[in-house]
């Protein structure tokens, strides 16, 4: 199935000539890969309008009545709704009051080009076995650390800061590349 190009385009001009503050997003692999700075542009925007495919996609004459294209990913889906949904969701956390309190989206995984902090709740320590076929039972007690139960914020975001770069090191470093 391709989609038609008058549809496809009708329907584009159609809402574009509501609002000016429309941005419309063909949803491809061939697009642009996805990120939290594309997310915050996006959020600036009244209205987002997806184009989304459906197995071969849509008319090549669609692309020149976009804005742009965009990628969730280096791999394909039957179709480009779910990449929509993935997108206004992220996009949603950065419209304010979405969150509830704008703060809530500061410091997250990317928002710095680096991952997010370990997260810890209760109970401060847990015990928890584990049994390898073959061997006895063990007994491992897991630990909120300590620094974060001193209450000294400086203190907690100092070892947070710490804790998000060395995990960014371990499983991104590609994020602490300087940017091109």
């Amino acid at each position: 199935m391709v989609l038609r190009p008058d549809v496809v385009i009708k329907a584009i001009q159609k809402v574009r000539g509501r609002s000016k503050n429309t941005r419309v997003i063909l949803m491809t692999p061939q697009g642009k890969p996805f990120s939290q700075a594309i997310a915050r542009k996006l959020a600036q925007y009244d209205k987002l309008v997806f184009v989304s495919g459906r197995y071969e996609g849509f008319d090549e004459r669609v692309r020149k009545f976009v804005d742009e294209e965009i990628s969730i990913g280096d791999y394909v889906l039957m179709g480009g709704e779910l990449p929509a949904l993935v997108i206004a969701e992220s996009v949603l956390r950065n419209v304010p009051g979405v969150l509830g309190k704008d703060e809530s989206a500061v410091g997250e995984s990317f928002s710095e080009r680096m991952l997010e902090y370990p997260q810890y709740t209760k109970p401060e320590t847990w015990a928890v076995s584990s049994k390898v076929k073959g061997q006895r039972s063990q007994v491992a007690k897991l630990r909120v650390p300590k620094v974060l139960l001193t209450g000294h914020h400086a203190n907690i975001e100092a070892w947070r800061t710490a804790e998000a770069l060395k995990r960014t090191q371990k499983r991104r470093p590609d994020l602490l590349k300087e940017e091109s």
